[in-house]
């Protein structure tokens, strides 16, 4: 009777004393019936000496019979343990001796004895463990992978750095009828019952990859990394923001081209929002590339085959789709400050579409003018502080009225004097009328 494990390091048959140890056999069958071993990790391994596994927690402390796993199952009680078949002639000495681990005793209520843990010796002669672990079979075939396992890197506790894992485990015989209540899974578990840190089974930590997949992988960390920074400090709505697929990039153009030669060539493809001649901020001179952007996605697309490679301007112009969220990121900033003023815009989570835009520019021209036509010239004072109350800046109507107030605030230096002579004027007229007409004959 044997069982086949399919182990991270390679496969070991095992042959089973059905005959001398059938309580064992039998426990042992029917857990691996039920998947129990699958993904199993070798949690304790001496060199030369043995390799233990059977834990579903790794630690040692855990595992039960199958009677009990059946037990727990129904919702019944059952002890953890069953006791352990001794056989004289079954000894730890050769070299892939496989025994049950005897869990000892703790009180008199929890009797110690055989669960779901075993162990694989590793080296020769281990005599000292007759009568402590049950002996029930022997390795085949596999003696190679014991090899592996012996020369594996463990840390103080003894387990593997890297985990060594059962993969699968296959009967090839079982003589013994299943237990009444056993439950068989549709299918073996795919993740492993511990929540193990270690370095995985499938994972090769010396592994170095081609130089150009291995440039590949650091420049798209790089523009995560690049991406996630422009979102923390407001550049970009979110880190995986795709640029827009209706506007095209236009380059290699001729120095004299403008937007609307573009808009004019571009329009028989379908309506175009935007048209965009990308120039120097400090001479205006053109930078040879544009963006535009059209209405519909199928217009930009129909542009982009028709388009590539064309002359215009004595130049043949190269088109592509934009790569550049530069647009997407000024209508999402446009639309967060719409949203932050409540003027009903969607805020800092949405885009603003053209819609969102001309209802900002006329909110905006809205503001603006309230801002022009408020009077700050008010000062207001807090009573009961103690201070002396300045006085209120605000002219009554009256003292706006004066002659003073209306020159001091007269526009332009021509008005001013063009006020200033009326003033003059009228006083001398007022002074002829109070004087008396004698005072005129004497002067002549």
């Amino acid at each position: 009777m044997s069982v086949l494990f399919e182990t991270s390091l390679g496969d070991i048959v095992i042959d089973l004393e059905t005959e001398l140890c059938p309580k064992t056999c039998e426990n042992f069958l029917k857990l691996c019936k039920v998947y129990y071993y699958n993904l199993n990790a070798f949690f304790n391994v001496s060199k030369d000496f043995l390799a233990q596994v059977g834990d579903p927690t790794a630690t040692g402390t855990g595992g039960e019979s199958i009677w009990s796993l059946i037990a727990s199952q129904g919702g019944k009680d059952a002890p953890r343990y069953f006791t352990p078949e001794f056989i004289p002639r079954l000894k730890h000495r050769q070299r892939g001796t496989v025994s049950m681990a005897v869990a000892p005793a703790v009180a008199e209520e929890h009797r110690g004895g055989c669960g779901s843990q075993f162990f694989i010796t590793i080296g020769e002669n281990i005599e000292y463990l007759d009568g402590k672990h049950a002996v029930f079979g022997h390795v085949v075939e596999g003696f190679e992978t014991l090899d592996k396992l012996n020369d594996v890197f463990v840390d103080q506790d003894g387990r593997p750095l890297k985990d060594v894992r059962i993969r699968h485990v296959e009967i090839l015989e079982d003589p013994f009828e299943d237990p009444p209540g056993l439950r068989v899974p549709d299918a073996p578990p795919t993740s492993p019952p511990d929540n193990s840190t270690r370095i995985a089974e499938d994972e090769d930590p010396l592994e170095t990859l081609p130089e150009e997949e291995a440039e590949e992988i650091r420049r798209k960390k790089a523009a995560q990394a690049s991406a996630l920074t422009l979102e923390m400090v407001g550049d970009l709505p979110f880190a995986n923001v795709r640029p827009p697929e209706n506007v095209l990039f236009v380059c290699k153009l001729n120095p004299v081209t403008r937007d609307e030669d573009l808009e004019l060539i571009f329009s028989r493809f379908g309506t175009i929002i935007s048209c965009q001649v990308i120039r120097d901020k400090k001479t205006g001179d053109s930078l040879q590339y544009a963006f535009i952007e059209f209405d519909k996605r199928e217009e930009a697309e129909q542009a982009y085959f028709k388009m590539q490679n064309v002359l215009v301007d004595d130049r043949r112009i190269w088109v592509d789709f934009s790569q550049s969220v530069a647009r997407m990121n000024t209508h999402w900033s446009n639309d967060v400050k719409m949203g932050q003023r409540g003027s009903g815009g969607r805020g800092r989570g949405g885009f603003a579409g053209r819609e969102d835009l001309e209802a900002t520019r006329r909110y905006r021209g809205q503001t603006q003018a309230q801002e022009r036509g408020k009077d700050y010239g008010l000062v207001f004072d807090v009573p009961g502080d103690g201070r002396r109350k300045r006085k209120s800046r605000s002219r009554s109507p009256r003292r706006q009225d004066h002659p003073k107030e209306r020159l001091r605030r007269s526009p332009s230096p021509r008005s001013r004097h063009r006020d200033l002579d009326a003033s003059h004027e009228r006083r001398r007229s007022r002074s002829r009328e109070r004087r008396p007409r004698d005072h005129y004959d004497r002067r002549r």
